[in-house]
């Protein structure tokens, strides 16, 4: 036998013996909060859930939870553009200059739950936001809201709030802050637990969620109020384009299925839902007996959205300054 045809013979039989090469896919998901998080434990298990069962096992999605791919909340855009991740979770307010009119949903409006929240930014997407997000495939964008105060006195009223150090739900909404008579302190939600016990600050917009487990608010806020100016944080879920394009066409059409209306409205349900559990938590919770919940009267609710309205105009101002001239149409448009 010639060489050439012994070494053909060895190749052949070399690789009879390696595994087969498995053609299933996965993807990674870069998320900054930690394993129990409800998005982890509820949206990104329902979204890995349909893809393996939709593609057969032969895509499959693994969730890299607490900065495991990257630490902080800040870069997540950036690393879904640059494939850091396959997929990363993140908030808009902490690049703002990327998403100005996404950032339109925060300020108080018609919406008082996530759902409505994202239903509006659902209906404005096409027309209003899509730019914001050419440079990746956007899977989801939904809102959490931010329809409570836990504060360390009563700031029930429009009196009370004068002074008192608030955090904005996001730094553009400061000038609403402002007008409601308060003294803005820039925060994150991982600081406010210990500044509303230093008394760093003596209010903060939250929701039901962080009042409970794991943020606990309930140990240091003496107070919840109620019927307050709902705020809502907005929340992306975006996947590398290049990384999207290189999937098989059946691959991307399951992709395409699960983004969009459903991956928007099942993100919102997740905060809806772990605000529902918190708000069952309180009810016979021990923690809530030291706290004094407290509802905006029907007065004092109309004094708050009266700043509320004054502090937009500054909101709108400064988005002119800065070259778009559309906020106000954007938002009248969510607000529809």
């Amino acid at each position: 036998m010639k060489l050439s045809s012994m070494m053909g013979v060895a190749a052949l039989a070399i690789a009879s013996a390696l595994p087969l090469k498995s053609s299933a896919e996965e993807l990674s998901i870069a998320n900054f909060v930690p394993p129990q998080h409800h998005t982890n434990a509820v949206l990104f298990k329902w979204f890995a859930e349909e893809v393996a069962e939709r593609s057969g096992g032969s895509l499959t999605v693994k969730v890299f939870p607490a900065g495991q791919l990257g630490a902080g909340p800040v870069q997540q855009y950036k690393r879904a553009v640059e494939g850091v991740a396959d997929i990363t979770f993140g908030l808009q307010a902490y690049t703002p200059a990327i998403f100005p009119k996404s950032m339109l949903i925060i300020p108080p409006g018609k919406a008082t739950n996530a759902k409505e929240a994202t239903e509006r930014l659902l209906a404005v997407y096409d027309q209003h936001l899509a730019d914001e997000y050419e440079d990746v495939k956007l899977l989801g964008i939904f809102t959490t809201a931010g329809n409570v105060w836990a504060a360390t006195s009563d700031v029930s009223t429009f009196d009370s709030l004068q002074g008192k150090k608030m955090v904005p739900y996001a730094a553009m909404t400061t000038p609403i802050v402002e007008a409601l008579g308060g003294v803005p302190v820039q925060m994150p939600v991982t600081e406010m637990y210990t500044g509303l016990s230093t008394g760093t600050i003596d209010a903060t917009t939250a929701t039901y969620n962080n009042i409970t487990p794991p943020w606990n608010f309930w140990d240091v806020a003496s107070h919840l109020v109620t019927n307050v100016p709902v705020q809502h944080a907005v929340f992306f879920v975006a996947m590398n384009k290049e990384r999207y394009m290189g999937l098989s066409d059946e691959h991307r059409a399951i992709i395409d299925d699960l983004a969009g209306e459903t991956f928007s409205l099942q993100g919102a349900a997740s905060f809806d839902g772990a605000d529902a559990k918190s708000l069952e938590m309180m009810q016979t919770a021990d923690q809530m007996a030291k706290v004094t919940e407290v509802e905006v009267s029907t007065e004092e609710r109309a004094k708050m959205d009266a700043a509320v309205a004054e502090g937009l105009e500054v909101i709108f101002a400064d988005y002119e300054s800065r070259g778009i001239t559309d906020a106000r149409a954007v938002y009248e448009a969510i607000n529809q």
